[in-house]
């Protein structure tokens, strides 16, 4: 038996199989061959297999995740199809070169021209080939690649990353949880972990080296442990633990119909954060009051061209009209950093976190900003919408930003096109130059969001990306602390609503602290809804805000933790 420590980012316990997502040995000996026209007909059975493949993972992604996931793959056919490339596959085979060797010397050469390439979509077609020559390449040596759509069983990934478009792919009918070997604990991947409510492990370093394909394991994503072959003693353990987070999870339900109320009638607005239309039904399963976050991004990722604004337009309306009045607050394109969209074509950046993204990358690209914001004020009409702008520095910014969504509404309401009246104009608090400035923020806005993952990350100068400085996510730290304590009193002293839509809201230290200090809507994974109601419905306001002032003076974020822990006694 062998235990890894990872960073925990999504609690629960799996008992499963590991499933390792390593990449096969692809390498091949360089042999004359004599019959040519066999070898040809190797190569076009190895093309014919990858095609059935790709054509079948094209339909299970378009049935799950919709054409826009589909495309993915649609995009991979193409690459097969291309006669360019495998006609000088064709042609070196004819000169005697072995299939193996053929394709590999076509595909470096198409791969190279692409990666020269000034053109970051290009570049992208030059990864679309190396995936597609990779399967090729696997069946002309008869070994297979790894294909988690084919799992039917239960299972734990393992992985050295895995992308957010990979994570959307589980299927956690079979997927009890994952293992990989780089991450935070705010990474995407880390967040689609616990939006799907499975346990997951990041940062774990050496697992995809320690953890062979089909070896027995146990993972617990409340602590980050993994261990490997475990004994029956600790699988009892843990089954133990399993059943009694099963247990818990049951008794939760009761609170999916109960409202958001600490112990002493203190009211707040527990809402859920979302990536897709499809998300929607976990947060209301879960009693969600709301949508705090729709993070509108991942209506753009994945996918080789922009949404239209009809795209748009449908999918915001499905998920307002599916709250039925609940507020939904939509944030509006948050691309860059960790999310990139190739068919932008953006320039590379030394420092992407730091540089040009979410609001700055729509105020200079103006057309594509614009038309997201008339799919939202379309979609306004069918439910309780707010916009919300990310990654806001300065009032300078914010007034652009309305200002244009104010010309968009007035150019539809010229067409008659009916615009809800109610619309509230929000602003996420995310980096502390907004933070300090909130009151200023706060006389112009409907209402501040509080984005704890980037003001943590910016607060502290350490990269969320970065397990090496994973340390200093710190949301106690008494910097964080005062920060949000300034952004909800600005926000209550011009009478406007705070929320937080960042992992922080969902975190069982920081609640009371949150509820002490006033904050009006929490908002999280829609796995986390019942827990913090529960967790609410246990605490005092009125005998926590006593506490605020020493909580605010105390010197590190362990300090902190602990006295928070001793109140809670």
């Amino acid at each position: 038996m062998l235990a890894l420590k990872g960073i925990p980012v999504s609690n629960g316990v799996a008992i499963a199989k590991g499933y390792c997502l390593v990449e096969p040995d692809l390498s091949f000996s360089k042999i004359t061959i004599q019959n040519n026209d066999a070898e040809i007909m190797r190569l076009n059975e190895a093309i014919e297999h990858s095609k059935i493949e790709i054509e079948r993972m094209q339909a299970a992604a378009t049935q799950k995740y919709g054409e826009d996931k589909g495309a993915i793959f649609g995009a991979h056919l193409l690459v097969l199809q291309d006669p360019e490339l495998f006609v000088g596959v064709a042609q070196k085979i004819q000169s005697g070169m072995n299939a193996e060797h053929a394709l590999d010397e076509t595909v470096q050469f198409f791969i190279q021209m692409f990666e020269g390439m000034d053109n970051d979509y290009m570049k992208e077609r030059a990864a679309d080939i190396r995936d597609v020559s990779k399967r090729v390449m696997a069946h002309l040596l008869g070994v297979e690649l790894p294909d988690y759509s084919r799992i039917n069983e239960a299972v734990i990934i393992v992985a050295k990353d895995l992308t957010p478009s990979m994570t959307t792919q589980l299927d956690p009918t079979f997927v009890k949880g994952f293992i990989t070997d780089i991450g935070g604990k705010t990474s995407h991947t880390a967040i689609l972990a616990r939006t799907m409510g499975i346990p997951a492990v990041v940062g774990a370093k050496s697992a995809t080296m320690d953890i062979k394909h089909g070896e027995p394991l146990i993972i617990d994503g409340s602590t980050g442990e993994i261990f490997i072959q475990p004994n029956n003693e600790q699988i009892a353990q843990y089954k133990k633990v399993e059943e009694e987070n099963k247990q818990f999870k049951q008794q939760l339900a009761k609170y999916s119909e109960l409202k958001s109320i600490s112990k002493d009638g203190y009211s707040v607005e527990l809402a859920g954060n979302i990536g897709k239309p499809q998300d929607v039904a976990s947060v209301l399963a879960a009693g969600g009051e709301g949508i705090g976050l729709f993070r509108t991004e991942f209506l753009y990722m994945d996918r080789l061209d922009l949404p239209s604004e009809e795209e748009q337009f449908t999918a915001y309306k499905e998920v307002l009209e599916a709250l039925n009045g609940k507020p939904v607050v939509v944030r509006t394109l948050d691309i860059g950093g960790d999310k990139n969209l190739p068919y932008l074509n953006l320039p590379h950046e030394m420092n992407p976190f730091l540089g040009y993204r979410a609001i700055r990358l729509c105020l200079d690209h103006q057309e594509l900003f614009r038309i997201q914001l008339r799919a939202l004020l379309r979609a306004s009409v069918y439910g309780n919408l707010k916009v919300m702008f990310p990654m806001i520095a300065t009032l300078e910014e914010f007034r652009m930003a309305k200002t244009i969504l104010e010309e968009e509404k007035e150019k539809l309401l010229l067409t008659d096109v009916p615009i809800s009246t109610e619309i509230e104009i929000g602003l996420m608090i995310e980096i502390p130059s907004a933070a300090i400035i909130a009151d200023l923020f706060a006389k112009e806005a409907d209402f501040l969001s509080i984005g704890t993952n980037d003001l943590i990350q910016y607060t502290l100068a350490a990269d969320r990306m970065n397990e090496n400085v994973s340390y200093l996510y710190q949301p106690y730290h008494p910097a964080i602390l005062r920060l949000v304590k300034m952004i909800i009193d600005a926000g209550h002293a011009e009478g406007k609503w705070v929320g937080m839509c960042g992992e922080m809201a969902g975190d069982k230290v920081a609640i009371p602290i949150l509820l002490a200090l006033g904050l009006d809507e929490f908002s999280m994974s829609a796995s986390s809804i019942l827990t913090v109601r529960s967790q609410l419905a246990t605490l005092s306001k009125e005998l926590l805000v006593p506490h605020v002032q020493k909580l605010l003076q105390l010197s590190t974020a362990q300090q902190v933790e602990q006295v928070v822990i001793d109140i809670l006694k």
